[in-house]
């Protein structure tokens, strides 16, 4: 078509010149902006990324609280996706699954019923099959949202209003951790312990100059739902004091020389225990680790027990070091404290993460 012809076509016959490069550029930007804001981080309030957010509001209006009885996951799904979060049900159904699951989160938001998966990889039933309430936890996080504590802004059709943060009266960012990567961005918050982050934000409200070393008195370093030890507090420091660092974590095993064994009780976060085994079991077949007999999983509702049986003429000690060395046994979890403050991505320490988080609770208390 020639541009006479085109003008003839297009509503009052406006022709625009634009330059490729800036249009592309401003419709990338607005795109990256709608992954970071509508998706991929969580607010640094709530700890929540939209999903999980809505997820939660839609079992609170459904009242599946934990002194209810448990409803069928696909009821929930189908409540979330047709009322607040147009999008696929299997992304929905994934998000619930996680927040059930006590390997994935510190504090489980999510009362599962059913099979929700393992860490050993295993997927979850059909949302069919399963069925779900909330924590008596979560309460904490809902409590006083009818009380006009939070603003609330129309849903994806306009016919029903859902919140743009929980009252969260639990620093559920430190308490559950988050990650996600966005676009040109990623965040990866660990998990911690409930007790010292209430601790370490009670002194923050008293003290309100103190600084991140004073703050680590309280809120020591992560504590990763699956156990393990971390190795090197300057890792931790780094992150509390800068937003970012590397912090490394070691399974942790018991030397057994009286049996020739090695047990190994507890692993890093987010590693799957299976592959975890598979990949050991690849060492002593290479004979890149040598004196290994014979490697079982023995883990059952009791907790986990991985026994690494060895010759009595092996030194376990050398093969332990050697696992680490090889396998996911010791892996490093890089910390980025990425979160949305204000509708803005922002990298924050620690200090700064309790800050917002304490002024988000006197904005609830004061509303």
């Amino acid at each position: 078509m020639s541009e006479e012809e085109i003008k003839e076509e297009l509503p009052g016959g406006i022709l625009e010149d634009v330059n490729i490069e800036e249009e592309m550029s401003r419709d990338y930007i607005d795109y990256s902006m709608s992954v970071i804001v509508g998706r991929a981080l969580p607010d640094v309030r709530d700890g929540l990324k939209p999903v999980h957010r809505r997820c939660l509001f839609a079992m609170h209006e459904l009242n599946n609280v934990w002194n209810s009885k448990h409803v069928k996951s696909a009821r929930v799904v189908g409540e979330v996706i047709g009322k607040y979060h147009p999008h696929g049900d299997s992304s929905v159904y994934d998000t619930i699954v996680r927040m059930a699951q006590p390997f994935s989160l510190r504090v489980p938001l999510v009362d599962g019923h059913g099979n929700f998966g393992s860490i050993d990889g295993d997927g979850a039933a059909a949302m069919r099959y399963t069925e779900v309430r909330m924590q008596r936890v979560t309460d904490e996080l809902l409590g006083d949202l009818e009380k006009d504590t939070v603003d609330m802004v129309p849903n994806y059709d306009e016919t029903l209003e859902e919140p743009t943060v929980l009252p969260a009266k639990l620093p559920n960012l430190l308490l559950n951790g988050s990650s996600g990567i966005a676009v040109g961005m990623a965040t990866n918050i660990p998990p911690h312990n409930l007790g010292e982050v209430i601790d370490g934000t009670i002194y923050y409200m008293d003290h309100p100059d103190a600084g991140v070393k004073e703050l680590m008195q309280f809120i020591k370093g992560p504590d990763f739902p699956t156990g393990a030890e971390i190795h090197d507090t300057a890792g931790i420091f780094e992150a509390y004091s800068t937003g970012r660092g590397r912090i490394m974590v070691r399974a942790k095993a018991e030397i057994e020389e009286e049996h020739h064994r090695i047990t190994i009780t507890e692993i890093p976060y987010m590693v799957q225990k299976s592959e975890m085994i598979k990949n050991m079991a690849s060492l002593v077949h290479e004979k890149r680790v040598e004196g290994v007999t014979d490697i079982r999983d023995e883990s059952g509702r009791d907790g986990m027990k991985i026994v690494i049986e060895c010759r009595k003429d092996a030194n376990l000690q050398v093969i332990l070091n050697q696992f680490y060395k090889y396998t996911e046994l010791e892996s490093t979890c890089s910390v980025i404290m990425l979160a949305l403050v204000n509708n803005e991505p922002k990298v924050m320490n620690l200090r700064q993460v309790l800050s917002v988080y304490v002024a988000h609770q006197e904005s609830v208390i004061t509303n």
